[in-house]
């Protein structure tokens, strides 16, 4: 199987076709080409990501999986020798399911986590239904025990849809990645918005001043009307105070809704983001949604020169049809390619499985 489509389309909705998306000037082009069946050690419901370490004198690749709510670590000297995945630590556990979506290496060796956090939808008095955060964690041993450092980016009060026909949530945030931009200033989230109204569902952008890392709580401001806009502290009798998060302004909103009664979805989520150093752009991969139980559209390819300016990234292509959940691309570079960092060849992963090459062409 070969695939090639460049990443220049119209908006949702809209079609374009790959001969003409290839005529463009100074377009990259993804190509997908069949592999040998190369599976990570651990169960996969998420994104997995990945990062390396010099342990002993040698390079090895640690891979953290998560599935049905816990996260697991795995490493070996690559992709193809990873061992079998073990439990990790998370302290305190914040309730409910994590996913651990996201780590970053900090210089000095500790590893920054990044989770997704599902609760009960109590607030609808649902127990059938659940409700997704973000959190952040650390660790100090390579992701084995990791501190809870608390919730960094909830949903707004009042967002949710208690009658929703989802099958899994009532509103929330989620299902994401995130990526630390060049000059180690900002930490920037992509992350799955479902909140009520369509104009709030899709992808949304967060970032975080990379200073405030080891305290991230509040800290975070939200994309919305071109502009970045931080949290509100609503003061507490006793104890913390509670912070609520705007609702951010997708950058590729949804153009039908999650919580319709007809069960019919059009939505893109679940980006997976890394720098490419072939085409010298950042690159998205996002599942496209086609109903309430989240069946596969296809999955889509979206690209932008940098991560300052959310309204650079381009409308997103279709890579592959239908396809499974949780794209996203492993370096195959030795110390340097993770799900954050690629050249011009990759492994291109759908729920833990590849079974494709993926190609990147200027």
């Amino acid at each position: 199987m070969r695939v090639v489509l460049a990443a220049a389309v119209a908006l949702v909705g809209l079609s374009l076709s790959a001969a003409d998306a290839q005529n463009r000037p100074s377009t990259p082009r993804v190509e997908l080409r069949s592999a040998p069946l190369l599976r990570l050690s651990g169960e996969v419901d998420s994104n997995s990501p990945a990062v390396w370490e010099r342990v002993a004198g040698r390079n090895l690749l640690f891979v953290i999986t998560s599935h049905s709510g816990t996260p697991r670590r795995a490493w070996g000297r690559d992709l193809a020798t990873l061992n079998a995945a073990r439990q990790v630590a998370l302290t305190p556990w914040p309730g409910g399911g994590v996913w651990m979506e996201a780590v970053v290496r900090d210089i000095d060796g500790t590893w920054y986590g990044y989770y997704h956090n599902e609760i009960p939808a109590e607030v609808c008095g649902r127990t059938d239904k659940v409700i997704p955060r973000i959190g952040a964690a650390r660790s100090r041993d390579r992701g084995n025990n990791w501190e809870d450092l608390g919730i960094v980016v909830e949903a707004p009060p009042r967002s949710y849809v208690c009658n929703t026909s989802n099958q899994y949530f009532v509103g929330g945030v989620g299902d994401f990645s995130v990526h630390l931009d060049a000059e180690s200033r900002d930490l920037y989230f992509f992350y799955s918005l479902y909140l009520r109204t369509p104009m709030s569902q899709g992808v949304g952008i967060a970032r975080l001043a990379w200073a405030d890392r080891d305290a991230p709580v509040g800290k975070i401001t939200v994309w919305r009307n071109d502009a970045w806009m931080p949290a509100t502290a609503v003061r507490a009798p006793e104890g913390e105070p509670r912070w609520f998060y705007p609702a951010a302004m997708p950058i590729f909103p949804a153009a039908e809704s999650w919580h319709d009664a007809d069960r019919i979805v059009d939505a893109f989520w679940g980006p997976s983001v890394h720098w490419n150093t072939q085409v010298g752009r950042y690159v998205m991969l996002l599942n496209r949604a086609k109903d309430v139980g989240y069946e596969q559209e296809g999955v889509y390819v979206s690209f932008a020169p940098s991560l300052t300016d959310p309204r650079q990234w381009t409308p997103p292509v279709r890579i592959l049809k239908g396809g499974n959940w949780y794209p996203q691309v492993l370096g195959l570079d030795e110390g340097s390619g993770t799900d954050k960092t690629a050249g011009e060849w990759a492994r291109f992963f759908m729920l833990g499985e590849s079974r494709h090459l993926i190609r990147f062409l200027r």
